[in-house]
């Protein structure tokens, strides 16, 4: 329909959706500055770090060089390859979180066993979980499409498998991860007609079990009364709330001036990583986070219009696949903004796009690069052609 209204018109579909490129190389290139400014002290403090100011600002530029380079061979890759390698794909990546927690094999940073050291870089498996987990789902909800309404089937096949990679990334720990996994499976299930009984069922089984994962783990725990009242410990579990929150009320409307950040000079911990936001706010104050906000939203937007662009030429795998990606996208960013400006108990998810970190640009970007493709094919159909 749309096909033939741009005929009647005269006007010719673009290859590419451009806005979408563009929107995607604007967060990159904020994401560089503010991780360069937001790094300097760390940097500077550190005796290791060989560029000192200059040595996080080059590792991430590395790090979105490899991204683009990735996302790039994954806009050349069909839809139809993603489908049938996602169930191969998916074994990869258990496999991965099985080896990070060997000791010896897999790398401890602070009491948490979630990368697995290359050499040159560390590789962070629950990052490329989220990605391999979006493909999966899209792929086991298309092959069941005809049972959705069976708990024996559909349901409980990807419940036991989610409750395996939960499982596993518990044991890291890395609860965020687990909860953006969550949230994809089951976005991926709903939107692919998933019983509303069993769905429903499974909101109440997920609640229960993430009040008993708090309850019964002291650190968690500790993390739920810091982010309540972190006032009441700012020396101690507290202490990276209570200095978010100051970057936030120091940033006002227009912030500091960009560089200009006192929190960044070693009180805010992570600030690089997890609190990338609250260095925005403070330098840049509401108007620098509501960009950020804007532009991730307009992002999940996107993909989700993607999505239903593919589902109306019934590529079903393609139209889950870019809605799990929005997901992926929309929630983590969610929960990384929560966290920031105390809304959220404190998890270590980094802002994506945005946050330094190898695996997290390179999974992002790849899974960005999928969903250009899968735009690109729909508009090749649109105008006619076959992919």
């Amino acid at each position: 329909m749309l096909s033939a209204a741009m005929k009647s018109t005269g006007t010719a579909l673009p290859d590419y959706d451009y806005p979408l490129l563009w929107m995607v190389l604007f967060i990159l290139s904020f994401g560089l500055v503010m991780v360069y400014s937001s790094s300097i002290a760390i940097a500077e403090a550190d005796s290791h770090t060989g560029y000192r100011y200059t040595y996080f600002l080059v590792r991430h530029g590395v790090y979105l060089g490899l991204g683009v380079a990735a996302g790039f061979l994954a806009f050349t890759v069909p839809s139809a390859t993603w489908q049938k390698a996602a169930p191969y794909l998916f074994m990869i990546g258990l496999a991965l979180l099985v080896l990070v927690l060997i000791p010896g094999i897999g790398r401890e940073v602070n009491g948490s066993r979630r990368w697995l050291s290359l050499v040159v870089v560390n590789l962070q498996p629950s990052e490329l979980m989220k990605l391999f987990a979006v493909m999966y789902a899209a792929d086991y909800t298309v092959r069941k499409a005809a049972f959705m309404d069976s708990f024996t089937k559909a349901f409980l096949p990807m419940l036991l498998v989610m409750l395996l990679v939960g499982g596993l990334l518990l044991r890291e720990p890395d609860f965020g991860a687990f909860a953006v996994i969550t949230a994809i499976a089951m976005s991926i299930l709903f939107l692919g007609g998933l019983n509303g009984k069993q769905f429903g069922g499974l909101i109440v089984l997920l609640v229960i079990g993430f009040v008993i994962l708090i309850w019964s783990s002291p650190y968690r725990l500790q993390r739920i009364i810091g982010f309540m009242d972190p006032w009441a410990d700012p020396f101690g579990k507290g202490y990276q709330l209570s200095h978010a929150l100051i970057a936030f009320g120091r940033g006002e409307w227009f912030g500091v001036g960009l560089g200009a950040s006192v929190e960044k000079l070693l009180y805010l911990p992570e600030a690089h990583t997890d609190f990338l936001l609250a260095v925005i706010a403070e330098e840049l104050g509401f108007v620098g986070v509501l960009t950020v906000v804007a532009a991730f939203a307009w992002l999940t937007i996107r993909a989700f219009a993607i999505g239903k662009r593919a589902a109306e030429q019934e590529r079903n795998f393609s139209a889950l696949a870019a809605h799990g990606i929005g997901v992926w996208l929309a929630v983590q960013s969610i929960i990384n903004m929560g966290v920031n400006m105390g809304l959220l108990p404190t998890k270590g998810l980094t802002l994506p796009l945005m946050s330094f970190g190898g695996s997290g640009i390179v999974a992002n970007c790849i899974a960005l690069g999928v969903l250009l493709r899968i735009d690109w094919e729909v508009r090749q159909l649109m105008k006619g052609y076959s992919v």
